[in-house]
């Protein structure tokens, strides 16, 4: 296995709490940190070869087959690692798991990843339903959440107010499990602001480190303007808003490069709102969202993130901190992200999900206002492949014969909800 993600996700932490669970023997090796390892391959990639330079270093460790896990840590610094994953494969004798981040990235730079044989996991910041875990709430509740999505039953007033509180909550902490685990544990914002800023300097730190063909000053430039783009009405991206005189061309692979480096998540404009999703998109007509809706907040200026620390006004920056939060959403459950601009701007949605039989617009409303371009997709017989849609907002469950609404709080749901509710 190969588990990329982005850094401070919680690879590594996983990986070992799952090693030592379930095997007599880890051997754990980070070429970050022993960069002495990287020679192990240098041979080849014959196991006996490979296990053999790894014991000469570290004379302790123990190969028993069949009972040993081998954790590669850190395997961008040595990306060939992945090469050998064919050969352990076939051997079968040593099970391996390899972490690391930017990993999209560095997959470019190798001849074989031994396609075929392993498999690819991604690993994302904490969702809403982890963050509840983490609040002590368990699988009885969000059972109970579903069971209302699928009924169509109004949620209590208590528990509306409940999930209000919680999910303002993870809007302002985020997903990323140190500064997730340090809210829980003192139930305070003290100190989680400076966190999240450690956060993204490190990003910045990672993009100086291993940016290479592209200019790095120029990934900095757009990863620092992500703010700027969100606070735009449209949130579209504009490289002119990145540089005085700044030109699309110049910027070749920096989208890309954040996106394979899971930093951000892209969102493509479709050509036309129906089916099928895979190749009806324009690709140089995009926005970004941060992975991380808490690294959004720690992104703001200050006078932002007082009128969200303090009176708690989640519709500053047009609506972008609930876009991002429902973008984070739809990733950590599978969905690639679209949304739709007619070219008069007349017709606008935030996102397209789909089920078995139809296209699915998802209206993203920061406020209480009108559902137009929902009502127009529905509406008119032009776009066949629109049988209802969804509205996410600070509205209970309802449906009015064309769109359900649910709370913002459910998005987590909204894979298990679709599934269920077209069996």
């Amino acid at each position: 296995m190969i588990l990329s993600g982005a850094r401070q996700v919680g690879k590594t932490i996983s990986v070992r709490e799952f090693a030592f669970a379930n095997y007599k023997n880890v051997v754990e090796i980070n070429f970050a940190l022993q960069s002495q390892f990287k020679k192990i391959f240098d041979q080849g990639f014959d196991v006996d070869n490979i296990v053999k330079n790894i014991t000469s270093i570290r004379p302790d460790a123990i190969f028993e087959p069949h009972q040993t896990l081998i954790f590669f840590d850190e395997l961008q610094e040595c990306p060939n690692c992945a090469t050998s994953l064919k050969s352990f494969h076939l051997d079968g004798r040593y099970d391996v798991i390899c972490s690391g981040s930017l990993m999209g990235i560095h997959y470019k730079e190798i001849d074989s990843n031994s396609v075929g044989f392993k498999e690819d996991v991604t690993m994302y910041a904490l969702d809403f339903e982890e963050f509840l875990w983490g609040k002590g709430y368990g699988a009885d509740f969000v059972d109970s959440l579903l069971a209302s999505m699928l009924n169509v039953e109004s949620l209590s007033t208590t528990v509306m107010d409940v999930l209000d509180v919680l999910f303002k909550e993870y809007m302002l902490v985020g997903g990323m499990p140190e500064v997730t685990y340090k809210f829980v544990q003192q139930n305070t914002f003290n100190g989680i602001l400076e966190l999240q800023r450690q956060l993204l300097k490190d990003y910045e730190d990672d993009i100086t480190k291993y940016a290479k063909g592209i200019d790095k000053a120029k990934i900095k430039a757009v990863y620092r303007h992500l703010p700027v783009f969100l606070a735009k009405e449209n949130k579209k991206f504009q490289i002119s808003k990145v540089a005085t005189g700044a030109r699309s061309r110049e910027y070749v692979g920096v989208n890309e490069w954040l996106e394979d480096a899971k930093i951000v998540n892209i969102c493509y404009c479709l050509d036309q709102p129906e089916l099928p999703l895979g190749g009806n998109y324009a690709p140089n007509n995009y926005k970004m969202y941060y992975h991380d809706i808490g690294l959004l907040v720690a992104a703001l200026d200050k006078e932002a993130q007082m009128d969200l620390y303090e009176n708690k006004n989640f519709n500053t920056y047009k609506g972008a901190i609930y876009e991002n939060v429902v973008a984070n959403a739809l990733v950590r459950q599978g969905y690639d992200l679209y949304f739709y601009r007619n070219e008069k701007s007349t017709l606008e949605m935030d996102f397209f999900v789909r089920d078995m039989h139809s296209l699915i617009p998802v209206e993203v409303k920061a406020k209480d206002g009108a559902t137009l371009t929902l009502n127009k997709l529905i509406d008119s017989e032009k776009f066949e492949d629109i049988k209802y849609g969804i509205k996410f907002g600070n509205k209970n469950i309802g449906f009015n014969g064309k769109f359900y609404t649910f709370p913002y709080a459910l998005t987590f749901l909204l894979s298990r909800y679709l599934e269920k509710r077209n069996k």
